[in-house]
Protein backbone atom coordinates (compact mmCIF):
# COMPACT_ATOMS: atom_id res chain seq x y z
CA UNK A 1 0.00 0.00 0.00
CA UNK A 2 1.49 3.40 -1.04
CA UNK A 3 1.60 6.51 1.11
CA UNK A 4 -1.39 8.11 -0.57
CA UNK A 5 -3.62 5.08 -0.01
CA UNK A 6 -2.44 4.86 3.61
CA UNK A 7 -3.23 8.53 4.13
CA UNK A 8 -6.73 8.09 2.67
CA UNK A 9 -7.35 5.05 4.89
CA UNK A 10 -6.15 6.84 8.03
CA UNK A 11 -8.25 9.88 7.17
CA UNK A 12 -11.37 7.73 6.65
CA UNK A 13 -10.83 5.92 9.94
CA UNK A 14 -10.23 9.22 11.75
CA UNK A 15 -13.45 10.67 10.37
CA UNK A 16 -15.41 7.55 11.32
CA UNK A 17 -13.98 7.57 14.85
CA UNK A 18 -14.65 11.31 15.13
CA UNK A 19 -18.29 10.86 14.18
CA UNK A 20 -18.61 7.90 16.56
CA UNK A 21 -16.90 9.86 19.35
CA UNK A 22 -19.33 12.74 18.98
CA UNK A 23 -22.26 10.30 18.86
CA UNK A 24 -21.11 8.60 22.07
CA UNK A 25 -20.70 11.97 23.77
CA UNK A 26 -24.27 12.94 22.83
CA UNK A 27 -25.56 9.57 24.07
CA UNK A 28 -23.90 10.05 27.46
CA UNK A 29 -24.77 13.75 27.78
CA UNK A 30 -28.26 13.19 29.33
CA UNK A 31 -26.72 11.00 32.06
CA UNK A 32 -24.09 13.65 32.78
CA UNK A 33 -26.73 16.38 32.97
CA UNK A 34 -28.93 14.37 35.34
CA UNK A 35 -26.02 13.61 37.69
CA UNK A 36 -24.86 17.25 37.59
CA UNK A 37 -28.38 18.54 38.31
CA UNK A 38 -29.01 16.30 41.31
CA UNK A 39 -25.51 16.80 42.67
CA UNK A 40 -25.52 20.57 42.33
CA UNK A 41 -29.19 21.56 42.66
CA UNK A 42 -30.86 18.88 44.77
CA UNK A 43 -27.98 17.72 47.01
CA UNK A 44 -26.13 21.06 46.69
CA UNK A 45 -22.80 19.34 47.16
CA UNK A 46 -19.66 19.45 45.03
CA UNK A 47 -18.39 16.31 43.39
CA UNK A 48 -16.09 14.43 45.78
CA UNK A 49 -13.36 13.92 43.18
CA UNK A 50 -13.80 16.20 40.19
CA UNK A 51 -10.57 15.15 38.44
CA UNK A 52 -11.37 11.45 38.89
CA UNK A 53 -14.92 11.93 37.63
CA UNK A 54 -13.72 13.81 34.55
CA UNK A 55 -11.06 11.20 33.80
CA UNK A 56 -13.61 8.42 34.24
CA UNK A 57 -16.07 10.21 31.96
CA UNK A 58 -13.47 10.56 29.23
CA UNK A 59 -12.58 6.87 29.52
CA UNK A 60 -16.26 5.90 29.33
CA UNK A 61 -16.75 7.96 26.17
CA UNK A 62 -13.63 6.51 24.56
CA UNK A 63 -14.52 2.98 25.60
CA UNK A 64 -18.06 3.27 24.27
CA UNK A 65 -16.76 4.78 21.03
CA UNK A 66 -14.25 2.00 20.35
CA UNK A 67 -16.69 -0.69 21.48
CA UNK A 68 -19.49 0.36 19.12
CA UNK A 69 -17.02 0.89 16.28
CA UNK A 70 -15.65 -2.60 16.89
CA UNK A 71 -19.15 -4.08 16.81
CA UNK A 72 -19.91 -2.49 13.46
CA UNK A 73 -16.56 -3.45 11.97
CA UNK A 74 -16.16 -6.95 13.40
CA UNK A 75 -18.88 -8.68 15.39
CA UNK A 76 -21.94 -7.76 13.34
CA UNK A 77 -20.39 -8.74 9.98
CA UNK A 78 -18.96 -12.02 11.25
CA UNK A 79 -22.26 -12.95 12.91
CA UNK A 80 -24.20 -12.39 9.71
CA UNK A 81 -21.53 -14.10 7.60
CA UNK A 82 -21.57 -17.24 9.75
CA UNK A 83 -25.36 -17.33 9.68
CA UNK A 84 -25.28 -17.12 5.87
CA UNK A 85 -22.61 -19.81 5.59
CA UNK A 86 -24.39 -22.24 7.90
CA UNK A 87 -27.73 -21.67 6.18
CA UNK A 88 -26.16 -22.31 2.76
CA UNK A 89 -24.55 -25.46 4.14
CA UNK A 90 -28.06 -26.79 4.63
CA UNK A 91 -27.35 -28.62 7.89
CA UNK A 92 -29.91 -27.83 10.58
CA UNK A 93 -27.86 -29.81 13.10
CA UNK A 94 -24.79 -27.60 12.74
CA UNK A 95 -26.86 -24.43 12.64
CA UNK A 96 -28.62 -25.31 15.88
CA UNK A 97 -25.36 -26.47 17.45
CA UNK A 98 -23.72 -23.19 16.54
CA UNK A 99 -26.71 -21.26 17.93
CA UNK A 100 -26.51 -23.04 21.28
CA UNK A 101 -22.73 -22.72 21.48
CA UNK A 102 -22.89 -19.02 20.62
CA UNK A 103 -25.49 -18.30 23.29
CA UNK A 104 -23.68 -20.34 25.93
CA UNK A 105 -20.19 -19.00 25.28
CA UNK A 106 -21.13 -15.33 25.02
CA UNK A 107 -23.18 -15.51 28.22
CA UNK A 108 -20.52 -17.28 30.26
CA UNK A 109 -18.15 -14.47 29.30
CA UNK A 110 -20.69 -11.72 30.03
CA UNK A 111 -19.12 -9.30 32.55
CA UNK A 112 -22.49 -8.27 33.99
CA UNK A 113 -23.42 -11.91 34.71
CA UNK A 114 -20.06 -12.57 36.38
CA UNK A 115 -20.54 -9.53 38.63
CA UNK A 116 -24.13 -10.43 39.55
CA UNK A 117 -23.21 -14.08 40.24
CA UNK A 118 -20.38 -13.06 42.57
CA UNK A 119 -22.62 -10.57 44.38
CA UNK A 120 -25.39 -13.16 44.69
CA UNK A 121 -22.99 -15.69 46.21
CA UNK A 122 -21.76 -13.10 48.70
CA UNK A 123 -25.29 -12.18 49.75
CA UNK A 124 -26.33 -15.83 49.98
CA UNK A 125 -23.34 -16.54 52.21
CA UNK A 126 -24.15 -13.61 54.50
CA UNK A 127 -27.75 -14.80 54.70
CA UNK A 128 -26.66 -18.26 55.79
CA UNK A 129 -28.02 -19.97 52.70
CA UNK A 130 -24.63 -21.33 51.69
CA UNK A 131 -21.26 -21.71 53.38
CA UNK A 132 -19.15 -18.62 53.92
CA UNK A 133 -15.97 -20.27 52.64
CA UNK A 134 -14.64 -19.36 49.20
CA UNK A 135 -15.25 -22.83 47.78
CA UNK A 136 -18.98 -22.74 48.58
CA UNK A 137 -19.36 -19.21 47.27
CA UNK A 138 -17.45 -19.95 44.07
CA UNK A 139 -19.45 -23.13 43.50
CA UNK A 140 -22.73 -21.25 43.96
CA UNK A 141 -21.64 -18.41 41.64
CA UNK A 142 -20.42 -20.82 38.97
CA UNK A 143 -23.61 -22.87 39.18
CA UNK A 144 -25.61 -19.70 38.70
CA UNK A 145 -23.48 -18.64 35.72
CA UNK A 146 -23.68 -22.05 34.06
CA UNK A 147 -27.45 -22.27 34.59
CA UNK A 148 -27.97 -18.89 32.96
CA UNK A 149 -25.50 -19.62 30.14
CA UNK A 150 -27.12 -22.98 29.39
CA UNK A 151 -30.57 -21.38 29.32
CA UNK A 152 -29.40 -18.65 26.94
CA UNK A 153 -27.91 -21.32 24.67
CA UNK A 154 -31.24 -23.14 24.63
CA UNK A 155 -33.13 -19.87 24.09
CA UNK A 156 -31.02 -18.96 21.03
CA UNK A 157 -31.51 -22.49 19.70
CA UNK A 158 -35.29 -22.13 20.09
CA UNK A 159 -35.16 -18.67 18.53
CA UNK A 160 -33.29 -19.95 15.48
CA UNK A 161 -35.72 -22.85 15.18
CA UNK A 162 -38.55 -20.30 15.31
CA UNK A 163 -36.99 -18.43 12.38
CA UNK A 164 -36.61 -21.65 10.40
CA UNK A 165 -40.18 -22.81 11.10
CA UNK A 166 -41.85 -19.38 11.01
CA UNK A 167 -43.45 -19.70 14.45
CA UNK A 168 -45.08 -16.49 15.79
CA UNK A 169 -42.79 -15.00 18.41
CA UNK A 170 -45.55 -13.61 20.65
CA UNK A 171 -47.05 -17.03 21.39
CA UNK A 172 -43.71 -18.34 22.65
CA UNK A 173 -43.01 -15.21 24.70
CA UNK A 174 -46.46 -15.21 26.33
CA UNK A 175 -46.19 -18.92 27.14
CA UNK A 176 -42.74 -18.40 28.64
CA UNK A 177 -43.84 -15.58 30.93
CA UNK A 178 -46.86 -17.58 32.08
CA UNK A 179 -44.44 -20.35 33.07
CA UNK A 180 -42.25 -17.81 34.91
CA UNK A 181 -45.25 -16.57 36.92
CA UNK A 182 -46.30 -20.10 37.84
CA UNK A 183 -42.76 -21.05 38.88
CA UNK A 184 -42.47 -17.85 40.95
CA UNK A 185 -45.30 -19.06 43.18
CA UNK A 186 -43.31 -22.13 44.21
CA UNK A 187 -39.82 -20.64 44.02
CA UNK A 188 -37.76 -19.84 47.13
CA UNK A 189 -38.00 -16.14 47.95
CA UNK A 190 -34.21 -15.90 48.06
CA UNK A 191 -33.86 -16.73 44.36
CA UNK A 192 -36.77 -14.81 42.77
CA UNK A 193 -35.05 -11.42 42.64
CA UNK A 194 -31.84 -12.93 41.28
CA UNK A 195 -33.81 -14.83 38.65
CA UNK A 196 -35.57 -11.71 37.42
CA UNK A 197 -32.30 -9.78 37.29
CA UNK A 198 -30.67 -12.64 35.36
CA UNK A 199 -32.91 -11.86 32.42
CA UNK A 200 -31.40 -8.40 32.19
CA UNK A 201 -27.73 -9.13 32.69
CA UNK A 202 -27.67 -11.69 29.88
CA UNK A 203 -28.68 -9.09 27.30
CA UNK A 204 -25.59 -6.96 27.65
CA UNK A 205 -22.45 -5.92 25.78
CA UNK A 206 -21.15 -9.28 24.56
CA UNK A 207 -24.32 -11.29 23.91
CA UNK A 208 -26.62 -8.86 22.15
CA UNK A 209 -24.50 -7.90 19.10
CA UNK A 210 -23.66 -11.45 18.05
CA UNK A 211 -27.14 -12.83 18.72
CA UNK A 212 -28.85 -9.97 16.87
CA UNK A 213 -26.49 -10.38 13.93
CA UNK A 214 -27.21 -14.11 13.86
CA UNK A 215 -30.97 -13.59 13.74
CA UNK A 216 -30.92 -10.88 11.10
CA UNK A 217 -28.38 -12.71 8.95
CA UNK A 218 -30.34 -15.95 9.12
CA UNK A 219 -33.70 -14.35 8.32
CA UNK A 220 -32.21 -12.42 5.39
CA UNK A 221 -31.04 -15.55 3.58
CA UNK A 222 -33.98 -17.91 4.22
CA UNK A 223 -36.66 -17.67 1.57
CA UNK A 224 -39.95 -16.35 2.88
CA UNK A 225 -38.46 -14.75 5.99
CA UNK A 226 -38.38 -11.04 6.68
CA UNK A 227 -35.28 -9.80 8.56
CA UNK A 228 -37.34 -7.10 10.31
CA UNK A 229 -40.16 -9.41 11.36
CA UNK A 230 -38.37 -12.73 11.80
CA UNK A 231 -34.77 -11.62 12.42
CA UNK A 232 -35.43 -9.98 15.75
CA UNK A 233 -36.84 -11.63 18.84
CA UNK A 234 -33.83 -13.74 19.76
CA UNK A 235 -32.90 -11.28 22.51
CA UNK A 236 -36.36 -11.70 24.04
CA UNK A 237 -35.71 -15.42 24.42
CA UNK A 238 -32.28 -14.68 25.87
CA UNK A 239 -34.01 -12.60 28.56
CA UNK A 240 -36.84 -15.02 29.25
CA UNK A 241 -35.28 -18.45 29.64
CA UNK A 242 -32.63 -17.39 32.20
CA UNK A 243 -35.42 -16.48 34.62
CA UNK A 244 -36.85 -19.98 34.25
CA UNK A 245 -33.40 -21.55 34.61
CA UNK A 246 -32.42 -19.59 37.73
CA UNK A 247 -35.74 -20.32 39.43
CA UNK A 248 -35.21 -23.99 38.62
CA UNK A 249 -31.66 -23.75 39.97
CA UNK A 250 -33.06 -22.24 43.17
CA UNK A 251 -35.61 -25.02 43.51
CA UNK A 252 -32.80 -27.56 43.28
CA UNK A 253 -30.47 -25.74 45.70
CA UNK A 254 -32.92 -24.37 48.26
CA UNK A 255 -36.09 -26.40 47.63
CA UNK A 256 -39.63 -25.13 47.15
CA UNK A 257 -40.91 -22.39 49.44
Amino acid sequence: MDKKASFVLIKALSQALGIRLWSSTKDLLPIILVIAFFQGVVLQQPLPDVIGVLEGGVLVVLGLTFFIQGLEMGLFPIGEQMAHALARKGSIFWLLTFSFALGFSTTVAEPALIAVSEEASSVAAKGGLIGTDNESMNRYAMGLRLSVAFSVGVSILIGVLRILKGWPVHFLIIGGYVLVMVMTIFAPKEIVGIAYDAGGVTTSTVTVPLVAALGVGLASIIKGRNPLIDGFGLIAFASLLPMIAVIGYGLIIFGAS
